[in-house]
Order: structure tokens, then C-alpha cells, then sequence
């Protein structure tokens, strides 16, 4: 958790007064909605957009300006997680199940800060399942053209075995996708999938990753 909190509160070091800032999801983030919080509360002016009700309530705790993705035409900088990022900034999104709208504000940002630990910095996509939103009502359809293209789709269940249901109503498929060469092409088939509301294939959308390590040190990578 050491490696998470120290990539987690580096990136709050980019985020000046009069900003507005993509506040993204996950466990990495956490720590840089905490800090924020705290700047805020020490007088730091900015405006959140968040990425998921997750977030939203976190800020709200932290007492962290909001606005909605649709009061905004252009986000400062945004500060996601990944679950995965090559050391081409190619990355794999969605674990948490926001990936719709952390693509979204990410696409809507002059800067994307990605915080990770040193564990999701990887050679080759694919070990963690790709995550794709897909509509209730093509699930299975999605789930017989992945097939036919040699791609293994999961339901996403929650802990209590009930089916992940999004924040926009939608269900997750994870693929197996083991070992990923060509990502630019898999994202354009995602694209071109009906049934597909959104993949967590996040490509030319990062400008630095910030790797948190288990001995307390940063690397950035740019």
C-alpha cells in the first residue's frame, strides 16, 4: 500500500490553483483524492470531474469541488490508475468497472497522469483480463463474435456472486487476451463491435506514468 500512497500523492505536485482535474478511480488514486483534500482544505482552489460515484462520494468527503463530466468542455490534467501499462503507455483500464467514464474525461484532458505501483508496470498487455462494457441486452452476442475471433469472455461477478452491474447500467465482459502484440489493432475490432459500449484499451492517452516502488523510491516515466 506504501508504493500506492507515495505514486498517489507525487502526482498532486502537477495540480495548481484555478485547475479543473479528472479525478480518477481505484485504489492508487485514493491516496490522491486524500491529499487533495487535504490542499483543498489548506486552500487550494481547483474543480473535480469524477470518473465514478466512487469518486464523486470520496470527493464529496473530502470536501473537493465538483463538477459534472457535461459542465465542462476541457479538463487541466486528469490522475487515473492502470492496470496494466507497457512501457509504450499502452494500457489496460477498467478493474473497478469505470473504464466508460474513465476514458471519457481522459479523452476530454490536456494531461493524463497515470499513478501505479511498480506490479502494473509490465512488458506484455494481457495477463490482467481486458475489461469491456457491453449493454445487458448483447451480452451474449458480444460474447459469440469474441469467439468466432478467438477472444474467451467472462461475466464479471461481484463478491457475492450477483453480475457487475456498471454505473451506467451495463454489464463487464473480461478477455482473455494473453499475450497482446498488437493492441492498436484489437482496440479498432473492440471499436467496431456493435453491442460494445466501451474497452479498456487506453492507448496515446497518457503523458507520464508515475511507479511507485516497494523501497519507498518514484520513478517517472514520460
Amino acid at each position: 500500500m506504501e508504493s500506492k500512497r507515495i505514486a498517489g500523492e507525487k502526482a498532486c505536485e502537477a495540480i495548481k490553483d484555478g485547475m479543473t482535474v479528472g479525478l480518477g478511480t481505484g485504489s492508487t488514486v485514493f491516496y490522491t483524492i486524500e491529499r487533495l483534500g487535504m490542499l483543498v482544505k489548506n486552500g487550494l482552489e481547483i474543480k473535480g470531474v469524477a470518473t465514478s460515484i466512487e469518486t464523486e462520494e470520496l470527493a464529496k468527503k473530502w470536501h473537493i469541488p465538483l463538477l459534472s463530466f457535461n459542465e465542462v468542455t476541457e479538463i487541466d490534467v486528469t490522475i487515473d490508475g492502470a492496470d496494466e501499462v507497457n512501457h509504450a503507455f499502452e494500457g489496460i483500464k477498467g478493474g473497478g468497472g469505470a473504464l466508460l467514464r474513465e476514458k471519457l474525461v481522459a479523452l476530454s484532458s490536456k494531461q493524463n497522469i497515470w499513478v501505479v505501483d511498480e506490479s502494473k508496470v509490465v512488458d506484455v498487455l494481457g495477463k490482467f483480463h481486458l475489461p469491456v462494457e457491453v449493454l445487458p441486452f448483447s451480452y451474449k452476442y458480444v460474447e459469440r463474435e469474441l469467439l468466432e475471433r478467438g477472444i474467451k469472455a467472462h461475466i464479471r461477478y461481484q463478491a457475492d456472486g450477483e453480475i457487475f452491474i456498471t454505473n451506467n447500467e451495463n454489464m463487464i465482459l473480461d478477455l482473455e487476451v494473453y499475450p497482446l502484440v498488437d493492441a492498436k489493432k484489437l482496440s479498432n475490432e473492440l471499436d467496431s463491435l456493435s453491442g460494445i459500449v466501451e474497452h479498456g484499451l487506453f492507448l496515446n492517452i497518457a503523458n507520464q506514468v508515475i511507479v511507485g516502488k516497494k523501497d519507498g523510491t518514484i520513478e517517472i516515466l514520460h
